[in-house]
C-alpha cells in the first residue's frame, strides 16, 4: 500500500510526473494517492521523492 506523509510532502510533483496513474496533486498542494494498483513506476516515484514522503 502506497502512503504519503503529508507533513513531509513539499508538493514538488516529481512522483506525479513519473507515475500519474498513482499520484496527483491535491487541492492543498500536496500529493495524494489516487490508485493503489501495483504499477511499475511506483518504485521510481518513491526513489524520486526529495523528502522521502512516499512509502
Amino acid at each position: 500500500m502506497v502512503k504519503i506523509d503529508k507533513k513531509k510532502c513539499i508538493g514538488c510533483g516529481a512522483c506525479v510526473a513519473i507515475c500519474p496513474e498513482v499520484f496527483e496533486i491535491d487541492d492543498d498542494g500536496k500529493v495524494k494517492v489516487i490508485n493503489q494498483k501495483d504499477f511499475s513506476c511506483i518504485k521510481e516515484a518513491i526513489e524520486s521523492c526529495p523528502v522521502d514522503a512516499i512509502s
